[in-house]
């Protein structure tokens, strides 16, 4: 899907403008940011009308000029990324292909922006990033603590507390705090605990540095929470799905009918499908979905 996407467009822009690996030390982060900062931004009218062409065109051109006026966006969301041990232009370069792949199913006639689409593709390819160059968080990881993995300082300072070890009481304190267990905060602040930076850290060590994109506010749903989300429902889903084939034909047609289809089939109509009554369809309903609930809570508590 990914080299689909780069192969979509246009060569000059995938090579020069979204290709950010080769942003390896700060001049070269300097000059990136220069360049990009050229790029006109699009009035709102602009922005639907190159998405409309390349909607329906597929126009290369259109397609550029909609990206490249959204890459300040993706370094914004990359500093916000940068103490968690990958290099800046990976960041970036992953941001990038995050925007190219809202480039791929933004759909201009649902009213919404693009760069308010394209936030979440940005954040979700950047997280896709760290975790893969995270060791810790590459095996044995579960989504809780994932999410104790990206939120644990930002949860510290909200509740002041500054020790690198925390107490039991103040374990206790971050998992109501980010609602989780406490063993998941115990063992990812463990994990982590070599390698805890500071959010606030300067980008160069020197007292002139400074971080004006990484302060740029951000109103939206924070992506930990999103892509958690986005995990459990397809989990959940794979689960459904699996459990739903393991009934009997019978049993697995009339509880999709009754519970999994809008609107849903009446018991009338389904007896006299099945040359029952509708009592006894009720029972079948019934039993069905005691055996998929038990099922899926014996294979997510085992």
């Amino acid at each position: 899907m990914k080299k689909q996407i780069k192969n979509t467009l246009p060569a000059t822009q995938s090579t020069s403008i979204v290709a950010a690996r080769g942003v390896s030390d700060d001049n070269g982060l300097a000059q990136y940011i220069q360049t990009i900062q050229k790029i006109p931004i699009l009035t709102a009218e602009e922005e639907y009308e190159y998405a409309t062409q390349w909607t329906k065109n597929k126009d290369n051109v259109a397609a550029e000029k909609l990206v490249a006026s959204h890459l300040r966006l993706v370094v914004s969301v990359a500093y916000d990324f940068k103490n968690y041990g990958v290099p800046m232009g990976e960041l970036i370069a992953s941001g990038n292909m995050g925007l190219m792949q809202a480039l791929q199913k933004f759909d201009p006639e649902k009213g919404f922006r693009f760069s308010t689409y394209a936030m979440f593709w940005i954040k979700a390819e950047i997280y896709e990033t760290i975790l893969n160059n995270w060791s810790i968080v590459k095996i044995g990881t579960s989504a809780n603590q994932k999410r104790v993995f990206f939120n644990l300082a930002r949860a510290k300072r909200a509740l002041g507390i500054m020790d690198t070890s925390m107490s039991d009481d103040q374990t206790k304190q971050v998992a109501e705090y980010l609602a989780v267990p406490e063993s998941d905060v115990k063992r990812m602040a463990t994990r982590i605990g070599a390698r805890d930076v500071s959010l606030n850290a300067p980008m160069r060590n020197d007292e002139d540095s400074s971080d004006i994109l990484s302060n740029m506010s951000d109103g939206r749903e924070n992506i930990a929470d999103t892509v958690e989300k986005m995990e459990m429902r397809r989990i959940g889903y794979d689960l459904l799905k699996k459990h739903l084939a393991a009934l009997p034909e019978r049993d697995r047609e009339i509880l999709t009918a009754r519970r999994l289809t809008d609107p849903a089939l009446t018991l009338e109509a389904l007896a006299q499908k099945y040359d029952i009554s509708r009592e006894r369809v009720r029972q079948i309903e019934e039993r069905a979905f005691n055996k998929l609930r038990d099922a899926i809570l014996k294979e997510t508590q085992g």
